[in-house]
């Protein structure tokens, strides 16, 4: 039975207390927020703009982010209002030679990223939060408007006293709460109340003016993502976007020398520019939605959390770089997107607080990665095509989201070597069959997000492995019946927070078994070689789960484990937030010795 919209942790109208204080409703903090209201977190989400952003800002979703709002079940409208760019061409003009196309890539190639929506996907802020509010509302969740976040102390409790004034009124307010989140932008005002957490890193004084618009233009490759470089004005980079229009990146100062005359930094002069830099082509404005300027930097927080793990910062608030490579939106979600999960299940008493610090470890790594391949990014856009074209073929993956891979840790534990997946990579895109109503489905997206665990059980031959498929689910069944008892009864107590919308996926599909963990089979067994009815008990109350790998080549089980054979069962752990917490592969007999490394695996959980 689906929870009826009054279930769950009260996430109603802000009160004298809640859980959660998200500061910045952005696409960070939505994205926090968004994931907290479906697990059923009680939340109040501030924000001092009186509405959403309208027009401009952050516009490019990587492969991995489309693929992270399909699992949240929140892509549609973005991939029907959005423009897609799968390709990248390259001009140049010199001295003696004029304006050219010297080259021209397809953005994603499947041999080097391997991503299932290979393009980047274009469209303004304001319809990405669009997307993730109405989520939220539909879930009887509002975000907080006209409120500025002040101040935050510690009180008698332990306890946070979180401040903010109300921008129309000036009337003070204090909300009390177990976590403060910052997703307040690179002036953030709740990182000044991290010990210690001041952005370390370079400011430059190179600029970039930003235009949105409707363009009047003779140039061929409107339509594609451009990177051109001018000898006489500089770079320019080329967007589509949504409504027909073009985003230009145009360089102001590729120095750092002075800071940028002010008397440039205006939509007339960079207009003026592009065309200098366009010509012979014709290049006019129909129409301007948007202009921006930005400095470029380089800079990290030295710290992402408090240590009592009580106050956290994600997305520009922890890090910031140049936009040429639309990272910024996109690295800021899943920041959040790691933090969600976490904090569920610390709050829910099934994760231990230790938890709460690998969000620091983890993300802190992927921001200085980020920043690495910046300050390479934006030293290749000034050097011209052959510096770029290394530069994106090297970091392709990384780009991408897909190839955003965490060290070995506590959540990231590798047990043997296994060719294909190693922990902390993403889950591999793979098409399967359902083996229940023989639907072609992508595994990465099958199951829905439930803050669950996802073991995924890979035995080649059902027939012949019956009776260790057996043991291997007798042995997940005693090793985390205990944590399965504690989240059932966390989830009754407390439901995850219910939308009209979730009618048409019945995740008690999913929670059959548990409440914490589903549980999957992948085989090459045929449909018609084995009935649900002799698979072990747990494997048939996960009917939804059981999958046929048999609708690509290379199959699933190859992208994941390299040759399995049949004589071996394959097992990989799979985070909440689709990262390989485990992966590991034995023979049938050395099933009690090898799932020992799997246990141990859970140590971070309260059992």
């Amino acid at each position: 039975m689906s929870p009826s919209a009054d279930q769950g942790y009260p996430v109603g109208p802000v009160g004298s207390s809640t859980t959660v204080v998200v500061v910045g409703a952005g696409p960070s903090g939505l994205m926090l927020a968004c994931n907290l209201v479906r697990f059923g977190i009680q939340l109040v989400i501030l924000d001092d703009r009186p509405d959403k952003t309208s027009t401009g800002k952050a516009d490019g979703m990587q492969p991995k982010t489309i693929e992270t709002f399909k699992q949240l079940r929140l892509a549609d409208p973005l991939l029907k209002h959005g423009a897609r760019v799968y390709d990248i061409s390259f001009w140049e003009s010199t001295a003696d030679e004029g304006l050219r196309r010297t080259g021209r890539k397809t953005h994603y190639p499947e041999h080097l990223v391997g991503a299932s929506d290979p393009y980047i996907l274009l469209a303004h802020q304001g319809i990405v939060e669009e997307v993730m509010i109405h989520d939220m509302e539909s879930r009887g969740v509002f975000v907080t408007r006209n409120s500025r976040f002040t101040s935050c102390s510690v009180n008698g409790d332990k306890n946070l006293d979180i401040v903010y004034d109300n921008t129309l009124t000036n009337a003070s307010h204090t909300i009390r709460a177990d976590y403060l989140v910052g997703c307040d932008g690179v002036r953030s005002k709740v990182r000044e109340f991290l010990p210690d957490a001041d952005l370390e890193g370079e400011i430059t004084n190179a600029a970039w003016g930003v235009l949105d618009g409707v363009v009047d233009t003779d140039f061929p490759d409107l339509w594609s993502k451009v990177a051109l470089r001018s000898h006489s004005v500089g770079s320019i980079l080329w967007i589509p976007r949504e409504k027909g229009m073009t985003r230009l990146y145009v360089e102001l100062s590729s120095t750092d020398g002075e800071r940028i005359d002010k008397t440039k930094t205006t939509p007339e002069h960079v207009m003026q520019q592009a065309r200098e830099a366009m010509h012979p082509f014709k290049l006019e404005w129909k129409k301007v939605e948007w202009f921006g300027t930005y400095v470029v930097g380089q800079r990290v927080a030295k710290h992402f959390m408090d240590r009592n793990a009580r106050i956290f910062i994600a997305g520009d608030a922890a890090h910031c770089h140049s936009a040429l490579a639309a990272q910024g939106a996109n690295t800021g979600m899943h920041d959040s997107f790691n933090l969600a999960w976490k904090l569920n299940l610390v709050i829910r008493g099934l994760g231990k607080p230790s938890l709460l610090h690998t969000y620091e470890e983890e993300r802190r790594k992927i921001a200085y990665d980020l920043i690495q391949f910046d300050v390479e990014h934006c030293k290749a856009f000034s050097e011209g095509e052959t510096a770029l074209v290394k530069n994106f073929d090297d970091n392709i993956r990384f780009i991408s989201g897909i190839g955003a891979e965490y060290s070995p840790g506590v959540l990231t534990r590798s047990c043997s070597s296994v060719s294909g997946l190693l922990p902390g990579m993403l889950q591999l895109p793979a098409r399967v069959t359902r083996y229940i109503d023989a639907n072609p489905v992508d595994i990465q997206l099958d199951i829905p997000l439930l803050g669950q665990f996802k073991i995924y059980i890979f035995v080649p031959d059902v027939c012949s492995s019956k009776n260790a498929l057996g043991h291997l689910c007798q042995l997940l069944k005693t090793s985390l019946t205990r944590i399965t008892l504690l989240a059932n009864w966390s989830y009754e107590e407390h439901a995850r927070r219910h939308s009209l919308s979730d009618d048409f996926h019945q995740f008690q599909r999913y929670t059959a078994v548990s409440e914490a963990f589903t549980f999957a089979l992948i085989t090459q067994s045929s449909r018609s070689e084995f009935e649900i009815s002799q698979l072990p008990d747990m494997l048939q109350k996960s009917r939804w789960s059981l999958y046929i790998d048999n609708c690509q080549i290379p199959s699933c089980t190859t992208k994941w484990f390299g040759e399995l054979g049949t004589e071996r069962i394959g097992v990989a752990i799979v985070r909440p937030d689709g990262y390989i917490g485990g992966i590991n592969k034995w023979e049938f007999a050395q099933a009690d010795i090898e799932w020992k490394c799997f246990e141990d695996y859970f140590s971070f959980m309260v059992c």
